[in-house]
């Protein structure tokens, strides 16, 4: 289980179907590269074992293995309704304010004051993951009047969003800042960050995680779209997170967002997740539907970094089944002759910098030399994902001093970390680079593999080394 042999990662959610050890090694061992454990459920005693699990199965498999903690993010909800559900008719008039009394068919609370000061005439508020429309004809600093434009049931604690309209809130509640400060102290790889709207909700995260963890920027506000490039910019990776993203948006536009928004992620050489219902049926069936695997093989065939499991793995009754389809839907398109052709015409032209210079060098390198593998140093990682940008035709070796960063590079495109002991001199380099790829089972003794450091060994963002060495014979 030491090396995968496909580029693009699954990223699988844990939760009441996927808790026990034997759960998680199965799992691993059907392709899982990352785990998620999703905060906006269960206790803290719940994800403390689950991720003692995880790192209990990556001493077993011998391959770094990561986790990302997901935060749950402001949740905009109305209160509670008469009876415990009404229905809004289309036409009629529907108020949203403060009080906390219970609500029926003319109003509701909305404890919200943050909406109400966002809100304009004609803006229209979606109510149950946009199943009910209302448009806003009035409003106040404690209420709004608004128009029933599509009706329906309404029950307690339904969901509300406001699609077009930046809202004046956080990202981070208190739940997130009393979660985040427990994950950080587990020992988390990535931090998933809901409900992004500008690139100022990046850099307040960055001033609570600093170096402990990566962030996730997750894309599932519209305002988002509109800072793709800063946030994508702030951030050390983005997820496609589709499902409020639907919401909020008309379904039409989601696939082209998608598209656009791995472009940017791979532009910038940050890792990018599709996530959301890829293969929903299998929550409750053991095969997905042709569609759902089309939908996967999009994603990587776009180039994205990884694919995500959500109930399929965290509560659905086929959870190794979800992993071990999704492993092979991976592998499939990856043999196809068309995935490389995909890749090449989404490749952005290299920044002019030593580093991507050096990187974009290294691809052509194995274009033409064809080595067994590349091989990247990396302390911070940041090597390592320039070669990744790249997406070169040979296996990527990533070594690195640091445990904590090659369980950060378990989710992107192609590498495959290796911890090891740090190096001084390029002897010492060569030798680690060709006996790592002997190990792995990528070259054998007379291949080459092309080498990519920075000098002096171990200084951040340093890359200015491409070196092509054989592996020694016996």
């Amino acid at each position: 289980m030491m090396r995968r042999q496909r580029r693009s990662r699954i990223l699988a959610t844990l939760g009441p179907a996927s808790s026990t050890l034997d759960q998680i090694r199965a799992l691993a061992a059907a392709g899982a590269d990352v785990f998620r454990l999703n905060f906006s459920h269960g206790s803290h005693a719940d994800h403390a074992e689950r991720l003692k699990l995880i790192r209990q199965v990556e001493a077993e498999c011998g391959r770094p293995i990561g986790v990302l903690m997901d935060l749950q993010g402001p949740k905009l909800r109305i209160g509670r309704m008469a009876g415990g559900r009404v229905t809004l008719e289309p036409g009629a008039s529907f108020r949203l304010d403060l009080d906390p009394a219970e609500g029926d068919a003319r109003r509701a609370q909305l404890p919200h004051p943050e909406i109400f000061a966002a809100l304009e005439v004609g803006t229209e508020l979606l109510l149950d993951d946009g199943k009910l429309r209302l448009r806003v004809d009035r409003f106040g600093p404690d209420h709004a009047e608004t128009t029933v434009l599509v009706g329906g049931p309404l029950s307690d604690r339904k969901g509300v969003n406001v699609p077009g309209v930046v809202l004046p809130i956080s990202p981070l509640t208190a739940k997130d800042r009393a979660d985040l400060a427990f994950g950080l102290g587990l020992g988390v790889d990535w931090v998933a960050l809901s409900f992004v709207q500008r690139p100022d909700d990046i850099r307040e995260a960055r001033e609570l995680i600093g170096d402990q963890a990566w962030i996730m920027a997750k894309l599932e506000k519209p305002a988002a779209i509109e800072h793709l490039d800063a946030i994508v910019a702030l951030a050390d990776g983005v997820m496609v997170a589709r499902g409020d993203l639907g919401v909020e948006l008309p379904p039409q536009q989601v696939p082209v967002l998608q598209r656009r928004i791995v472009r940017a992620a791979r532009k910038a050489g940050r890792p990018v997740v599709v996530a959301t219902q890829m293969l929903e049926s299998m929550i409750t069936a053991p095969v997905p539907t042709r569609a759902e695997a089309s939908d996967v093989a999009t994603a990587v065939y776009e180039g994205a970094d990884a694919v995500m499991l959500s109930a399929e793995s965290a509560s659905g009754a086929y959870p190794v089944e979800a992993v071990t389809i999704m492993d092979r839907i991976i592998g499939e398109v990856e043999q196809d002759p068309a995935w490389r052709s995909e890749l090449e015409a989404g490749h952005s032209p290299a920044e002019p910098n030593t580093q991507d210079a050096l990187c974009c060098a290294l691809r052509r390198v194995a274009e033409l030399l064809e080595p067994a593998a590349t091989v990247a140093f990396t302390s911070s990682g940041f090597s390592a994902l320039r070669v990744s940008r790249e997406r070169p035709v040979t296996p990527i070796l990533t070594l690195t001093p640091s445990l904590a960063i090659a369980r950060r590079l378990a989710l992107a495109w192609g590498l495959h970390p290796v911890p090891f002991d740090d190096v001084r001199e390029v002897a010492e380099m060569i030798d680690h680079a060709t006996d790592a790829a002997l190990r792995l089972g990528v070259a054998q003794p007379g291949d080459i593999v092309a080498i990519v450091a920075g000098l002096p060994f171990g200084q951040t963002g340093s890359t200015n080394l491409l070196h092509v060495a054989r592996v020694p014979t016996p």
